[in-house]
């Protein structure tokens, strides 16, 4: 998709050049002020008089009547050089490539240097093209009948640079890539029907996975699951009549397994919540549930592009949770796979059920470091609303790299806090060592206190993305629905892992 080069002339033939436009006092230098006097000085009357913007993220869009090589030229406003951030210029180009697409164009050009500043290099804004670029893009197809007309978009773009290393370039730019590729994975994973996204093709897409990037893939069946006593997660599955399935990725970028980041995704099919069962609204969108699983699987599809040199267990359970007569019920007491019994006091709070078993088997798989993802409480969304991720942890410094991931890949998260008395009361049962819901106070804060149970002594983060797994609107970087949040913070978190 993405050609880099260096040898950029105004006379290039292209159907669109993209331009980055910031806001100077002295006027404009080097291509943009050839540009500008090969249209008669129109460029800089244009912005002077307030018709072409150079607010961030503004799109000014001009027609060069054959006095340039390109057709159109796109001015992405950038702002002032000093205030501009890797954020706001992926933003800025997702917003680009996003009018492009809606006008049908099939090729571009960008010139890459006029996106750059003492605070953001070429290489930045590489990175920050090569994501947007797919993100920008994304697009659920869903299930509607199609037309004869063909689906036009941008298949073709010129990288134009002229730094000297053109290699370095063309890896920033496919890494970015790689990273939004793997979040519209995810995305899509969300986005599917519940009916055409079972337990069962959760796993085929793993195993897919496994195929392309050389992984070792290994698919627990019930008859697994109740060998190994993970009697957590089969009691979430007693409901259903699709089989549950454990699902673990292993990606070893190390010669030895050591030092092993474990990531657990929550991957609940559908949620009805069980006897404990949703509102006529609150059901709808449930298909969603398994945010955290595609999360963890985009991030998987990132590390097997990149290959960082790294060691991950990446561990799903996955399956729905139904009604019917052999559903589980409040009330009862479960035993997990760690040995620790559960009463349960709602079945609604199934995810934590499931990602207990999923930690324990992550630890049996040598994991040094525990993230689990999951769309585990309403809570969370009554306390962040729907832009932030909240966040539990037992260990600062695994933590601080989790935060550092999430603020380079855009994805705020908010640390809440787990005190003594919040693990008391999840351990406040008076007929067995836990109960899975200590009542709606602290409602977020007590799910990740639960699950960290689990973890038990080993270094933990937990990031619950109930609010911000999807969205109700479009935005720079995609449209509404799943939004694959966590999947690059994840991935950069493991590409950047350093041990103690």
């Amino acid at each position: 998709m993405f050609t880099i080069a260096n040898n950029f002339n105004l006379n290039s033939k292209h159907e669109v050049l993209i331009i980055g436009l910031f806001n100077k006092t002295a006027g404009f230098d080097g291509y943009l002020e050839e540009a500008d006097g090969l249209l008669d000085g129109y460029l800089l009357e244009l912005v002077k008089s307030g018709d072409m913007s150079v607010k961030p993220k503004a799109i000014s869009k001009l027609h060069t009547f054959g006095k340039l090589g390109a057709k159109r030229l796109y001015f992405v406003g950038l702002g002032k050089e000093k205030e501009l951030t890797f954020e706001v210029l992926r933003e800025a180009m997702g917003r680009a490539i996003k009018t492009v697409n809606s006008e049908k164009a099939a090729e571009a050009a960008v010139l890459l240097d006029t996106f750059t500043t003492e605070n953001v290099s070429v290489l930045d804004a590489g990175h920050a093209l090569g994501e947007a670029t797919v993100l920008a893009a994304y697009k659920f197809e869903g299930y509607k009948q199609k037309t004869n007309e063909p689906d036009k978009k941008l298949e073709n773009v010129t990288v134009y640079s002229q730094i000297e290393e053109q290699d370095d370039v063309k890896a920033a730019v496919a890494v970015g890539y790689a990273h939004g590729k793997g979040t519209n994975s995810a995305r899509t994973l969300t986005n599917t029907p519940g009916n055409l996204l079972t337990a069962a093709d959760l796993a085929d897409h793993a195993v897919k996975l496994a195929d392309t990037y050389g992984f070792e893939s290994e698919i627990l069946e019930k008859a697994d699951l109740e060998k190994l006593g993970m009697g957590a997660f089969l009691a979430v599955n007693q409901g259903s009549v699709e089989p549950p399935k454990m699902i673990v990725l292993k990606y070893q970028g190390r010669e030895e397994w050591t030092d092993v980041i474990g990531l657990v995704g929550k991957g609940i099919t559908f949620d009805t919540g069980g006897y404990s069962i949703k509102t006529k609204d609150g059901i709808v969108g449930m298909k969603t549930d398994m945010g955290g699983a595609a999360a963890v699987l985009g991030a998987m599809e990132i590390i097997g592009e990149l290959k960082p040199e790294q060691n991950v267990v990446a561990v799903i359970p996955s399956t729905d949770n139904m009604i019917s007569g052999s559903a589980f019920k409040p009330d009862d007491v479960i035993t997990s796979m760690s040995g620790k019994t559960i009463e349960v006091l709602n079945t609604d709070a199934e995810g934590r059920l499931v990602l207990a078993d999923a930690m324990t088997y992550a630890k049996h798989h040598g994991a040094n470091y525990l993230v689990d993802v999951a769309t585990l409480t309403g809570g969370v969304i009554v306390a962040l609303g729907t832009e932030t991720t909240g966040a539990l942890t037992n260990d600062e410094a695994l933590f601080e790299q989790i935060l550092e991931a999430s603020y380079e890949a855009g994805e705020p998260i908010w640390r809440l806090p787990l005190f003594e008395k919040d693990k008391e009361r999840v351990r406040s049962s008076k007929i067995a060592d836990l109960n899975n819901s200590p009542g709606r106070e602290g409602h977020a804060i007590m799910g990740g206190a639960f699950v960290g149970e689990f973890a038990e002594g080993t270094p933990w983060v937990h990031l619950d993305i109930a609010g911000t797994s999807t969205t109700k609107k479009d935005h720079d970087l995609g449209p509404s629905g799943g939004t694959g949040v966590m999947a690059r913070t994840l991935a950069l978190f493991v590409e950047r892992f350093e041990t103690e």
